[in-house]
């Protein structure tokens, strides 16, 4: 039986201060039996000390020292170019490595002998793997710091105020997207005493929705009669004519809200239009829109930039917040090294690690593999 060595690299993403690692899992999977290497201040960004990892039962190496020893290497974002050109033939690398955004990284390393392992693919519906799901565990983290960072961005209060000033009416918030992030932003709003409503393309988000305290908005359902649900627990891509019909019917509730956090979302796809430039200029001053859409590929908001805040001329703010679980460092290291134990306790057996193309989680976890 054989001792797998797992090593954690540091972060290179511009920004990026999660850590795939962090002390609590060392000892997890130290008593698991395996070998972890840390590359010298991968938690530093997340507060957690070099010290930390040695007291847990890490060695801390160099990064050089890491990628020769290590049998899989664990990271939170995809490898940059220095970082994928340090893997060699036989290792396996495991994070959330966007390979429907970076086919050409996966057949590069594939390649070479390099076996990925992509969280992102995951399979959400299967509930032995929910423990495994990082971007739900993320998705939570950046609701919560969406509905944070709109209070923090908005100059009036969230909650009815009754004073000796007057009374101070709650704030109209507007949630666009009822997965893991929208349902946290609402939860979060509503805690803060904002009066939240929401939508979703899925009908049967309505119930979530309502047993947080919001109101699921009345929008006709897509003109071809599809539900909006697609596979793997996420929403299907809506065509051209849906997303015009849905823009058009949210537009008067866009208008009337103080605070919009928009969270739609497509694996590997444009993220669709939801807040039009027109919406946006109906706005009332002082309003807040918050895009966790925002990235390269554009937004749900249009005029969006990926963490870029724009006050337009017309006194409505704009945040492009593609990094929020970054901005929450220590928390969402923390949720993704679970789901990294999780996932580790699923594939190593005897000591190795064992990548079953027959096993539903492992083949769904390499599918870029094969793209």
């Amino acid at each position: 039986m054989g001792t797998l060595t797992v090593g954690a690299v540091r972060e290179r993403a511009p920004g990026e201060r999660r850590v795939a690692l962090v002390p609590e899992a060392v000892t997890l999977l130290r008593r698991d039996g395996l070998e972890v290497l840390i590359e010298t201040g991968a938690g530093s960004g997340a507060w957690f000390a070099d010290a930390e990892y040695t007291d847990a039962g890490a060695t801390v190496v160099p990064a050089d020292e890491l990628y020769a020893q290590a049998d899989a290497v664990v990271c939170v974002g995809p490898p940059d170019a220095e970082t994928a050109q340090a893997l060699r033939a036989g290792q396996t690398v495991i994070g959330l490595l966007e390979t429907l955004r970076h086919p050409a990284m996966v057949e590069e390393l594939t390649g070479r002998g390099v076996r990925t392992v992509s969280l992102d693919l995951l399979p959400r519906t299967l509930s032995r793997a929910q423990s495994m799901d990082a971007l739900t565990s993320q998705a939570g983290v950046a609701g919560y710091k969406a509905a944070l960072l709109a209070a923090d961005s908005y100059d009036r209060f969230f909650p009815m105020l009754t004073t000796a000033a007057g009374t101070m009416r709650p704030a109209q918030v507007l949630v666009l997207g009822a997965g893991v992030a929208g349902l946290q932003a609402i939860a979060t709003a509503r805690r803060l005493g904002a009066v939240v409503r929401a939508y979703d393309v899925r009908p049967a988000s309505r119930g979530e929705v309502e047993s947080l305290g919001a109101r699921f908005l009345d929008i006709q359902s897509p003109p071809n009669g599809e539900p909006g649900a697609g596979q793997g627990g996420y929403a299907r891509e809506l065509t051209e004519q849906e997303q015009r019909a849905q823009r058009e019917a949210l537009d008067a509730h866009i208008a009337r809200s103080d605070i919009v956090i928009t969270t739609a979302q497509v694996p590997g796809r444009k993220p669709p239009l939801l807040v039009t430039a027109a919406a946006v200029e109906r706005m009332n001053p002082g309003s807040v829109v918050v895009d966790l859409a925002a990235s390269e590929f554009g937004g749900n908001v249009e005029g969006t930039k990926p963490d870029k805040t724009t006050v337009l001329d017309n006194g409505v703010t704009l945040i492009g917040a593609g990094r929020l679980p970054s901005a929450m460092a220590t928390a969402a290291s923390t949720a993704y090294a679970r789901n990294l134990v999780a996932l580790l306790r699923h594939l190593v057996r005897d000591g190795e690690l064992v990548l079953d193309p027959a096993d539903e989680i492992t083949a769904a976890l390499m599918g870029g593999a094969s793209s």
